[in-house]
């Protein structure tokens, strides 16, 4: 289940880890996955002996070629009881963007404000999901967030 979190769950390994990475003017990103046909947060598992943080840069480079400031704040979680591990989400400001081959499942990247993400994650994803309570929790804590 989905959860808004404002610290890091402590109580199970976090085994992934997403971003939403806002831009200078409070636009976001997104990465369009070519397999699934959805826009998405970034992000992915942790590999073996990776820091959440290390993760969470190789992920930004691997799917859209981004570079994200090393603030970040936790925005929401899931527990997957299958794995008792967590996947969270964090805000992370964006520094620059290095050009990317896009040799995975993600083929770009989109820069948009947060009413027209939720419009088009809806219009893809057939309506109400985890994605538009994702960028509902992410718009609250950017608003909250002083930076």
């Amino acid at each position: 289940m989905l959860e808004k979190i404002t610290e890091l769950p402590n109580d199970k390994k976090i085994a992934g880890v997403h971003c939403i990475p806002i831009m200078d003017n409070g636009d976001i990103v997104m990465a369009w996955d070519k397999e699934e046909k959805v826009l998405t947060t970034i992000g992915g598992r942790l590999e073996r002996k990776e820091t959440l943080d290390e993760a969470l840069d190789r992920e930004l480079m691997e799917e859209v070629g981004l570079v994200a400031g090393k603030e970040r704040h936790p925005i929401a979680s899931w527990y997957w009881e299958s794995t008792d591990t967590y996947t969270v989400w964090m805000l992370a400001k964006v520094d620059h963007f290095v050009p990317s081959a896009f040799d995975n499942e993600k083929t770009g990247y989109v820069i948009f404000n947060f009413a027209t993400a939720r419009e088009m994650v809806s219009l893809i994803d057939g309506g109400a999901g985890e994605r538009l309570e994702i960028l509902d929790m992410a718009e609250a804590s950017f608003l909250q967030i002083k930076w």
